[in-house]
């Protein structure tokens, strides 16, 4: 293919994902944004008027950079996981397959549209936090790039897992049982500088802490971990999943019998 129609098939991939989850935006926009409302005004105004400070921030304050990434992770995770195994499903893959599209560009355009509905779930909640607390902005830079690196590190999650899903079971199983418990112990909600020693060094095996933490560091200026060993890490899960999604999508994977 020439290089004007890889970017054809790449914008066609993308523009159908995107069009696919804004379609059916009661489905993928609204339910995040009624959820994350209801985290602020429960754990935020409620419980964080008994809490206090931490880091020198109020609750709210201190939650609502856990709370954007929370919901960027969860989205983009399983806008992939759900469109590309749909189309495993319905055997729609199978015209791309055949196609004389490369089977990167294939990778890229599902996860880019997961990418696109993360960062919009982001920004909405972003926009609903100013409602309940006063932001500013420590690093825009900083802030930007590790909300986008986040999101394309779990949009590849995603591709994998629908590459290596044979039921819509197995679709659910990571985000119920490995990825909602990783992000609720990630510092979204405290500090683990409050926990007990042991704990610490535990939760510091936590990939998400990491992303948290450097995400709340690029918007108030506070974290518990360093923000360039975050990067690396962050930049290193990207790598791993993109070489092991586009394996797998190579040799068929849960696509050709």
């Amino acid at each position: 293919m020439s290089s004007s129609e890889i970017w054809i098939a790449f914008y066609t991939i993308l523009r159908r994902e995107i069009r696919r989850f804004m379609r059916i935006w009661p489905q993928t926009l609204l339910p995040p944004a009624i959820t994350m409302t209801l985290y602020f005004a429960i754990f935020g105004n409620l419980i964080g008027s008994r809490i206090g400070e931490m880091g020198g921030f109020s609750y709210m304050q201190f939650i609502v950079p856990g709370l954007i990434m929370m919901s960027v992770i969860t989205n983009s995770y399983s806008n992939v996981a759900s469109s590309f195994f749909s189309a495993k499903f319905q055997h729609s893959v199978q015209e791309l397959l055949v196609s004389p599209t490369p089977n990167w560009v294939i990778l890229l355009g599902y996860v880019l549209g997961g990418v696109a509905r993360g960062l919009f779930v982001g920004a909405i909640v972003t926009v609903l936090s100013l409602f309940f607390t006063h932001m500013h902005l420590h690093n825009l830079l900083l802030t930007v790039l590790i909300v986008f690196l986040t999101s394309v590190m779990f949009s590849l999650g995603g591709f994998v897992n629908a590459l290596y899903a044979r039921s819509f079971d197995d679709v659910s199983i990571v985000p119920t049982f490995i990825l909602t418990p990783l992000t609720y112990l990630g510092g979204v909600f405290y500090s683990i500088s409050l926990l007990p020693e042991v704990w610490q060094g535990i939760s510091m095996l936590n990939p998400v802490l990491y992303m948290v933490n450097a995400f709340r560091y690029g918007i108030l200026g506070v974290s518990d971990i360093d923000v360039t060993w975050a990067l690396f890490i962050i930049a290193a899960f990207i790598i791993a999943l993109f070489y092991i999604g586009l394996s797998l999508l190579n040799r068929g994977r849960g696509i050709r019998s």
